[in-house]
């Protein structure tokens, strides 16, 4: 999986935004498939036009797990934004994803202001799903 420092070098490289988009793309295609078993409407992320579904596993400490998550998205352009959420997040304790804002590194690089507004919304309630997520594991 591409790193989060390799992505933002990636787009700091690319000049037109439509090879950005392409990187996007291609960021999402190389997103593993999630199985069907996954595509469940527990997993659905509500708050997307496109179809997106994100499924969390923890592991670790209970009381501040491990959030190992999975994505898919049914649209090329918002799979790809999934992939860049997924860098962002996954792997990390619930406290740092709690404390994390994605936003501001799709701002970092420039993308947040290219995307339409259904888009920016469905990121957000992504990003959104992911910390809640994180703060419901810190509670238990």
């Amino acid at each position: 999986m591409t790193t989060l420092d390799q992505i933002i070098d990636d787009f700091a490289f690319l000049d037109e935004w439509e090879d950005r988009y392409r990187y996007v793309i291609e960021l999402g295609k190389a997103l593993p498939e999630m199985p069907d078993a996954k595509r469940t409407s527990e997993n659905k992320v509500q708050g997307c036009a496109s179809q997106v579904w994100l499924a969390t596993q923890a592991t670790g400490d209970p009381e501040d797990p491990v959030l190992l998550f999975e994505g898919e998205s049914d649209a090329h352009i918002v799979r790809g934004l999934v992939a860049i959420v997924l860098t962002i997040y996954s792997g990390k304790r619930a406290s740092e994803i709690s404390r994390l804002d994605a936003i501001v590194t799709f701002s970092k690089i420039g993308l947040i202001e290219h995307l339409s507004t259904q888009r920016a919304n469905g990121l957000r309630s992504m990003i959104r799903r992911i910390k809640n997520e994180a703060e419901t594991r810190l509670a238990a």
